[in-house]
């Protein structure tokens, strides 16, 4: 592998990388889009192209996207035998999706990509490397929406659903959507350098890097608190982040005892107290930095999270970013 690798660098330098995207019926359109739009972005200072990024299908054939429209690729899978990368976009394709297997058209195309040729991922494509078993005890990523589906098609995978992308060196997977385009930023950065990669970033007018992971766009959904057991508690809890609010004083409030009260609320929750605690914390504090113009110190009191390094400290850790950069990011002008 390492020679054919050394192999595909010597080439590089006299022609261009060849790119095939395979498209999946139903192909995720905004997905199939990125690969040809960034990496044939990637050029030398002189404006040579340093990649032949081309589409394919299964066959030379119209390919029905999810988004009520329909692409027509230049190519059948007859592309892929001659690709130094291949790379598949997200796809509602069943079989992979739902079923964790792969038709037979689909597995014979996969055979046909030469052995070193290095295979990337964006988004739902990481169902087909999963269903190929081209990620069977390997860390990957995909949208994080679709992560419990994922583990429970492909156990095998050391599923990772918090970053941007993930690099197994022949094998790459990338988060959901526009994770793509840090996926293929990465990539030209990985093949031509980082002055390569910045020249691509800035003619699609985006970051060349991106703080944090995909966990900062996760949905927290809130669980129905109801009448029984700890919802209660975990109500009165959520109006009074901002108080010093103990284990004692919880299972206190909900007439427990300690012990069976903790006991109650993980099975209730799947989390300790403590843990629901900070993660509601976070949560608030994430909703302050969102939607009012509050000092991060203020936040960060407003949360229950006590100082500004306090909360910089957990949303560092949870969510990869700054305070500063999440509000950034998402704060309405």
């Amino acid at each position: 592998m390492c020679q054919d690798m050394a192999m595909t660098r010597r080439l590089a330098s006299v022609r261009p990388h060849r790119v095939a995207v395979l498209a999946l019926e139903p192909v995720v359109g905004f997905d199939l889009t990125i690969p040809p739009t960034v990496l044939g972005s990637a050029t030398r200072s002189d404006g040579t192209e340093l990649y032949d990024v081309q589409v394919c299908g299964l066959e030379a054939a119209p390919v029905r996207a999810s988004a009520g429209f329909t692409i027509i690729p230049d190519h059948g899978a007859e592309l892929l035998a001659e690709a130094d990368t291949v790379i598949i976009p997200g796809t509602q394709i069943p079989h992979p999706r739902f079923e964790g297997t792969l038709t037979g058209q689909l597995a014979e195309a996969l055979r046909t990509i030469r052995p070193g040729t290095r295979i990337a991922s964006i988004c739902t494509g990481a169902f087909v490397l999963g269903a190929a078993g081209l990620l069977d005890g390997r860390p990957a990523t995909t949208h994080w929406r679709y992560a419990d589906k994922f583990r429970a098609l492909y156990p095998k995978v050391l599923l990772n659903e918090n970053l941007l992308f993930i690099d197994n060196g022949d094998v790459i997977t990338s988060a959901g959507l526009a994770a793509g385009v840090d996926l293929c930023l990465h990539l030209a950065r990985r093949d031509y350098g980082s002055e390569v990669a910045n020249r691509a970033a800035r003619h699609c007018v985006v970051p060349p890097w991106r703080d944090g992971g995909q966990s900062q766009f996760i949905e927290r959904v809130v669980p129905d608190e109801g009448t029984e057991g700890t919802a209660p508690t975990r109500a009165w809890a959520g109006e009074r982040l901002e108080q010093e609010l103990t284990l004692t004083a919880m299972a206190a409030h909900a007439r427990m005892s300690v012990r069976t009260f903790s006991r109650r609320f993980k099975a209730e929750t799947g989390q300790s107290p403590g843990v629901w605690l900070l993660q509601q914390r976070i949560r608030h504090a994430c909703q302050l930095l969102e939607n009012t113009d509050l000092p991060v110190e203020r936040v960060a009191e407003s949360a229950g999270l006590g100082t500004a390094a306090s909360l910089r400290h957990h949303l560092r850790s949870e969510l990869g970013v700054s305070p500063l950069a999440y509000r950034k990011t998402f704060r309405a002008s």
